[in-house]
């Protein structure tokens, strides 16, 4: 049985979540990670649980409970893949919001004959794709009701909706699916049925959705034919719902993979030469969505035995991930502003850190209040300000093929927190364990990762409070 608990600390005015309390150890560690946040010695605290005491050397008549994790969804015969996509969707906050309070579409078709009064009667029709929405929307419900999702309404009407993903066999039951292919089906899907937010405020090219202002980006294209020099440049625009990370012998990294990408040769018709010939295709980014999906292309077709076969290899990929070098000069321009500010936020977060190595942590109100910026530029909402992204969940396979193996869904749930998400099993895991999916074996995988924005902190003035520590803190724990 557990024996770690989430507890919440409250020191004055001041309240700190989520503190682990791991009752196989002393009660002074737990006063040593107490004196790590507030800056009060251990042999000054006095730690109240529900009315009782701490005692100096056990946790003896304390009564906690369990940490109770968010709950999964149950799989209904290899459909891992369709759980894993809905729960690394689930992490983007305006998506799930917007899915939840989700109306559907309604289309009138009057009733013929009978009556004046029949006549004017109406049935009320619902097409496959909401439904379909709908069908998450109720998953999502459940879940964040505590209860773990049973979805026969949604997998039924996936597999009617896409009938691919609802190949059988021998024997009768339902293969497994590429993970990948349900995502982009899923995508596509959302992206007719949810509206966007604020629609004024985006730009036009990306306002017809959510999906089109929060997961869509767009790339300037550079076209020139490598077998006629005389054949002038031409330039072109490329909308994108995600990134490739091609996996080569030289990709060790999740970046080079995406540099890489950004220049390759297609064979297109050349007007000048009027037959085929082989053009440079250079991209760069013109905008950045706020939350960007990365695919590592980890799957190729062996025609010998008929099997999208995986590359195995390590490609390690970053818990922020910057990609100005990506972008177009005109876009870098734009982001320089917000990116300068990072540069105070990362500061003062070393100065902290370097203060607890002294053993001199700073004490709440010797930290400066922050506030949270906005990530989308001001006439783009939606899109990302900074070219700065911080890793919120990883869908990785396990196995030799994307039609057999294992898909999970692992989660960024609170902070530096994450959970897997096995299907019903859901687990606290650390970042650790998260970098550790890069490949490399036949351990889980990364086959997509999903960045949203990272949050740009800054110093409040006007919040900022004055005072002093207790010479004795009084502790309440709950």
């Amino acid at each position: 049985m557990s024996t770690s608990y989430q507890v919440k600390v409250k020191w004055g005015k001041e309240l700190y979540p989520d503190i682990e309390l791991n009752t196989d150890e002393p009660p002074m560690v737990f006063k040593a990670q107490l004196f790590a946040l507030t800056g009060v010695q251990p042999h000054r605290q006095k730690i109240m649980l529900k009315g009782a005491t701490i005692k100096e050397d056990s946790w003896d008549g304390l009564k906690l409970k369990n940490l109770e994790l968010p709950v999964g969804i149950k799989n209904l015969g290899n459909t891992c893949y369709l759980n894993a996509v809905v729960q690394c969707l689930k992490t983007v906050p305006e998506l799930h919001k917007s899915i939840k309070e989700f109306k559907p579409k309604k289309t009138d078709s009057s009733a013929s004959g009978g009556s004046g009064v029949a006549s004017a009667m109406t049935m009320v029709e619902v097409d496959s794709g909401s439904l379909l929405t709908l069908a998450i929307q109720d998953c999502y419900r459940t879940i964040d009701s505590g209860k773990t999702a049973i979805p026969l309404v949604l997998v039924n009407l996936f597999r009617s909706t896409f009938p691919r993903f609802a190949e059988q066999g021998e024997q009768g039951m339902y293969m497994q699916q590429d993970a990948s292919e349900c995502w982009t089906e899923l995508m596509r899907l959302l992206q007719q049925e949810v509206p966007a937010i604020d629609k004024e405020k985006t730009v036009k090219n990306f306002s017809s959705s959510l999906i089109d202002q929060f997961f869509c980006g767009e790339y300037s294209c550079e076209w020139k034919c490598v077998e006629n020099e005389e054949e002038e440049v031409t330039h072109t625009t490329d909308k994108f719902q995600q990134l490739m990370c091609h996996i080569t012998q030289d990709v060790k990294y999740l970046h080079t993979g995406l540099v890489a990408r950004m220049q390759e040769n297609i064979t297109k018709k050349s007007a000048a030469l009027d037959r085929d010939a082989v053009y440079t295709k250079k991209s760069k980014i013109s905008r950045l969505p706020a939350y960007l999906a990365v695919e590592m292309v980890r799957f190729f077709y062996k025609e010998k035995e008929a099997v999208n076969a995986k590359i195995l290899k390590d490609v390690k990929f970053p818990m922020v991930l910057d990609v100005f070098d990506l972008c177009t000069p005109e876009l870098q321009k734009k982001l320089a502003p917000i990116r300068a500010k990072y540069k105070d936020m990362e500061e003062r977060q070393l100065e902290e850190e370097r203060a607890k190595k002294r053993g001199k942590p700073l004490s709440p109100s010797e930290k400066p209040k922050t506030k949270s910026l906005p990530f989308s530029f001001e006439d783009d909402f939606g899109s990302n300000n900074s070219g700065f992204y911080q890793l919120q969940a990883v869908l990785t396979h396990q196995g030799r093929s994307s039609s057999s193996g294992h898909y999970v869904g692992w989660v960024r749930w609170r902070g530096g927190e994450w959970l897997k998400c096995d299907d019903d099993e859901v687990t606290p895991v650390t970042e650790e364990d998260i970098l550790k999916l890069s490949g490399g074996g036949d351990w889980h995988c990364a086959y997509i990762l999903l960045y949203g924005p990272r949050i740009l902190e800054m110093l409040d003035e006007e919040g900022k409070e004055e005072g002093k520590p207790a010479q004795e803190a009084k502790m309440e724990t709950e």
